[in-house]
């Protein structure tokens, strides 16, 4: 298949409206404590959807994972693992430093180490990016990505800045400078293994074409063995809250227990790759159960459809991402940049429909702008990076 860098940069686009979008569904799900609406979505996302749908595009599903290398099984699955791990203390930096600063420090790295790192771990760094033309270019949009993300934080800190004392301590209860960038740099770096997890299975790719997949949907079988890592750590974690918060009877009952729910329970933001804007986490936080006298109903089956929609929704974030991986040539591993930039692009719109900026001076507004206008801008820089390199030579 002949790669078109320009397609694969719209698949990038879809995949990062799929991830900032997948949140509006949630904001539909009433009673639940965040461990049961975020592990039933989940069950969508990282079990139901990658079987069903990879089952549907691609040839032999079953037989491809079983004649997988199990060292390649074992790695992708593994880095799914990391990557949840990602995701946990991602909602501790938010409660270190704060979503702004915590957001951008976090995506920062995440962005750095999830394009780079698969290249350099190739051998592949020096001869195919600082030696060619085409990848000083792809370097140049990951730098200029970087940039839009700090240009990003600095936003929000602004915005931050603009809040009154007591909005500032409701915003950030345990503002922790040190501690905060130190679990930053852990969450960003593991939420990175998915892009690692994506490149060990290689070998799972090879033998989906062979049983005669299309070259588009490569990928998808890779995501089957990738997202059950990632199902795993929230699985652990989300029974652990059930058992704390004792909400486990809420998959199967509409009646609420005389149970006190922590509401910082659900701050957490799930990944790096999952930003939703900020209003959409304190609509979340406000509908956790309280302790009541009289305890109202969950509408259970809404909540199973909202959870099933918002689910599938964050599943397509890496549907699209797969598909638009084929089309990047010899850079595929640009996808990772393409991606992050994506996400808080379509976040960003999201938080601006939802007026999370309503109120903010105009230079905070200004530097808002300016970070979606550079973040636009590295897509379209390493989209033309890629499009050098497939380009035939004159």
């Amino acid at each position: 298949m002949t790669p078109n860098p320009a397609l694969g940069v719209v698949f990038h686009w879809l995949g990062g409206l799929a991830s900032g979008s997948f949140y509006v569904p949630y904001r539909k799900v009433k009673q639940w404590s965040w461990e049961t609406y975020w592990l039933a979505g989940g069950i969508f996302s990282w079990i139901v959807a990658p079987w069903v749908i990879g089952g549907l595009m691609t040839n032999s599903l079953v037989a491809t994972v079983r004649e997988a290398p199990g060292s390649t099984l074992f790695w992708v699955y593994f880095f799914g693992v990391l990557w949840g791990f990602g995701g946990l203390t991602f909602g501790l930096t938010m409660r270190y430093l704060g979503m702004s600063l915590g957001m951008a420090v976090v995506l920062g790295f995440c962005a750095a180490f999830g394009t780079l790192m698969p290249p350099i771990f190739a051998g592949e760094f020096v001869t195919k990016v600082l030696g060619t033309h085409s990848g000083l270019v792809i370097l140049l949009g990951v730098g200029v990505c970087l940039a839009g993300i700090t240009i990003a934080g600095m936003a929000g800190v602004s915005k931050e800045h603009e809040m009154s004392p007591e909005q500032k301590t409701e915003v950030i209860k345990e503002f922790a400078f040190k501690r905060g960038v130190a679990v930053a740099v852990f969450s960003g770096v593991m939420s990175a293994c998915f892009s690692y997890g994506l490149a060990a299975g290689q070998p799972i790719r090879d033998l989906t074409i062979r049983h005669g997949t299309p070259a588009l949907w490569q990928g998808l079988p890779i995501l089957v063995v990738l997202l059950l890592g990632g199902f795993t750590t929230n699985f652990v974690w989300c029974v652990i809250l059930h058992v704390k918060n004792r909400t486990g009877y809420q998959y199967f009952r509409s009646a609420l227990g005389d149970h006190s729910t922590d509401a910082n329970a659900g701050l957490f933001l799930e990944n790096a790759t999952d930003a939703p804007g900020e209003e959409m986490v304190k609509t979340l936080v406000q509908q956790a159960p309280a302790r009541t006298e009289s305890p109202a109903r969950a509408p259970m089956l809404s909540n199973y459809l909202f959870c099933a929609l918002a689910g599938t929704t964050w599943y397509f974030q890496f549907f699209f991402y797969t598909m638009g991986e084929t089309q990047m040539g010899a850079y595929k591993f640009s996808s990772w940049t393409l991606h992050m930039a994506s996400i808080i692009i379509f976040s960003s719109l999201w938080g601006i429909g939802l007026h999370e900026w309503r109120g903010a001076s105009r230079r905070t507004k200004g530097l808002l702008a300016l970070s979606i206008a550079v973040l636009v801008a590295s897509t379209v820089i390493v989209g033309y990076g890629n499009y050098l390199a497939a380009a035939p030579p004159a």
